[in-house]
């Protein structure tokens, strides 16, 4: 078991989607009784393209990774972000990027992205990857299903 006093950070996988942020509501509800930094990471890359001309610049890519990021910590935290959360953003794949992270982290928290009922069971191909190579522990937080929120 890891000692309270041995969490220094939390690394937040953030992609704008509705379970980045409950993974940073998540995230923050056990960084503060454990005295953590929280690091919310956005990733951005320039998408290949094979026989299209991409007339967008780095620049572009980067801005709109930014303003996913802000737009996932104000529908956290509203406009004040807490004093221990910090935003990152980092060019590369996600799979890659936060494997790395995890190296100085204490925990990485994800949330899992499902399209469907079906689909909606399995892992995402990010989250798998993290659960699997990650060099710390991984939460992924899943949100509960429309049927399953309204029923309850």
């Amino acid at each position: 078991m890891v000692e309270p006093a041995q969490f220094k950070k939390i690394v937040v996988g953030v992609d704008g989607s509705d379970s980045s942020v409950q993974a940073l509501l998540q995230a923050q509800a056990l960084a503060v009784p454990l005295g953590a930094t929280l690091e919310a990471v956005t990733c951005w890359e320039i998408p290949q393209l094979y026989d299209r001309y991409v007339v967008l610049q780095a620049d572009d890519f980067r801005d709109s990774a930014e303003k996913v990021q802000q737009d996932a910590l104000t529908r956290a935290f509203g406009n004040e972000v807490p004093r221990n959360v910090t935003a990152r953003l980092i060019h590369g794949s996600p799979k890659s990027a936060l494997i790395e992270e995890s190296q100085s982290a204490s925990m990485l928290v994800l949330g899992r992205r499902g399209h469907g009922r079906f689909a909606g069971h399995l892992f995402g191909s990010v989250s798998s990857s993290l659960v699997v190579h990650a060099h710390c522990p991984v939460l992924v937080v899943q949100l509960p299903d429309a049927g399953e929120a309204s029923s309850a």
